[in-house]
């Protein structure tokens, strides 16, 4: 009998016998890496960067510093662990600022995976290729403002389509020179001069937080710092903003904001040098999701080792809001164990602060024994992809119901079907098609190296999470 061919672009998403039991190691956040990296690229003395992602978002930020006259060297390790996990407990990147000149100092840690960042004074002209990653097209115009010469910015076709104008009409009021056609978006050219005014500004970021962390990462360079004033409606994904604002401080800046009694949705940063720093990456929270998930909806147990006590990063969330549907989780020195009841239960939850984690909610959702609705995401529209039109087509063809909101979507559980799950060049989405494959037979998940994004090896991860 001739098999039916498997299309090359369809990864089968495998179905869970029973419940899962593992432990996974997730890689680095690619919010803290990012950030790290620029944060470094700017300072005055070097420093490293351990445990940090690799991944295209991250290699993307790591290429634009290069193309803008940052060296960075790395070494990569090839080990991996039986789960086919990447093993990055040795890597180590390191940074040594913009500014600084001569042969570098100190010895490098060769021990495992490391990127050696050597900032040679930022110049132009260059070309920053930003993919798809919202961290590279809006962190780096503020950086390109500092450079000497032009620095052109283009990507993906969907970069052309996700906000830039906060950035660049700030970038204009503080006194860069920007030739964008009056797009508002990419593709762009930001037209160095060395060094920005800096001052106050007003932006309305109610479409992305990255907005305002964009202008505070290179604020401390700006000659008079920087005061940021966010003027429209509710301003999503605070935790990112609080990340960034710890970071700052971690290297020196002088910070004040809302939540040590500053005004609100006021934000100022004074003008300083950097320090150079040390710093270890957690691991992505927010990548832990789909195997977290995979406990949920299999009522088995999962840990994620090294999980912080405290951390600014939106994933934490999922410790409470997967417990509220239907599992258990206990922190320890090893790191979080999650544990499903066997039952995955509705959830009625603003995820405005936390919106990056809906993918995964809504497949856990669409597995529930209740109705849900996940509200205060309306900026979703605007992501890699439109997340919510997206989420409700895909999980519908597959059986469900789901409707959109105005800010979210309402999801009752009907009993699913195998079929095709569209990624749209969407990571989450790719990883939210998985968690429904658990439970689902016959899902095929289109394009599921998108994953790549953030998430390296994903597909070995999942299967060798299921003891594959």
């Amino acid at each position: 009998m001739t098999e039916t061919p498997v299309h090359p672009a369809l990864w089968p998403a495998p179905h869970a016998s029973g419940a899962v039991d593992a432990t996974v190691t997730v890689p680095g956040s690619k919010s803290v890496t990012n950030r790290a990296l620029v944060l470094a690229s700017l300072a005055a003395e070097p420093g490293w960067l351990r445990r940090p992602l690799r991944s295209r978002d991250t290699l993307l930020m790591a290429e634009a510093l290069r193309a803008m006259g940052v060296g960075i060297e790395e070494t990569v390790s090839s080990s991996s662990s039986a789960t086919g996990t990447p093993d990055t407990s040795g890597e180590a990147w390191r940074v040594i600022p913009a500014g600084l000149h001569g042969p570098a100092t100190g010895t490098p840690d060769t021990s495992g995976e490391a990127w050696r960042v050597i900032p040679a004074g930022l110049h132009g002209p260059a070309t920053v290729d930003v993919g798809n990653a919202g961290t590279v097209m809006r962190f780096l115009p503020p950086v390109a403002a500092l450079a000497d010469g032009p620095v052109r910015f283009d990507g993906d076709p969907r970069s052309y389509e996700r906000p830039l104008n906060g950035v660049i009409d700030a970038l204009r009021v503080l006194g860069a020179r920007i030739d964008d056609d009056g797009r508002g978006s990419l593709p762009m050219t930001v037209h160095g001069g060395g060094a920005l005014d800096g001052g106050t500004v007003e932006i309305d970021a109610s479409s992305s937080s990255q907005f305002v962390s964009a202008l505070l990462l290179s604020a401390p360079r700006f000659n008079q710092g920087v005061e940021v004033r966010h003027t429209g409606a509710r301003l999503p994904s605070m935790p990112h903003i609080r990340m960034t604002v710890d970071m700052l401080r971690a290297v020196g800046a002088q910070v004040d904001e809302p939540e040590t009694g500053g005004e609100p949705n006021v934000w100022r940063v004074s003008h300083s040098a950097l320090l150079g720093r040390d710093l270890t990456i957690e691991p992505d929270l927010s990548n832990a999701q789909p195997f977290l998930a995979a406990a949920l909806v299999t009522g088995g147990r999962v840990t994620i080792p090294d999980w912080p006590e405290h951390t600014t990063q939106p994933g934490d969330a999922l410790r409470e809001i997967f417990t509220a549907m239907g599992g258990s989780c206990e922190l320890t020195e090893r790191g979080l164990t999650f544990t499903g009841s066997g039952r995955v239960h509705g959830i009625d939850v603003d995820l405005g602060e936390v919106g990056e984690l809906t993918p995964g909610i809504a497949a856990v959702a669409a597995l529930a024994d209740g109705p849900s609705t996940l509200s205060g995401v309306a900026h979703l529209r605007l992501h890699e992809t439109d997340r919510l039109a997206a989420l409700t087509k895909e999980i519908n063809e597959l059986g469900g119901d789901v409707t959109e909101t105005a800010d979210g979507l309402h999801i009752r559980p009907r009993p699913l079907r195998g079929g095709v799950f569209h990624t749209y060049d969407d990571h989450r989405m790719a990883t939210a098609g998985a968690v429904i494959g658990l439970a689902v037979p016959g899902v095929e998940i289109e394009n599921v190296a998108t994953t790549a994004k953030t998430l390296p090896d994903f597909p070995q991860m999942w299967t060798g999470m299921l003891g594959a």
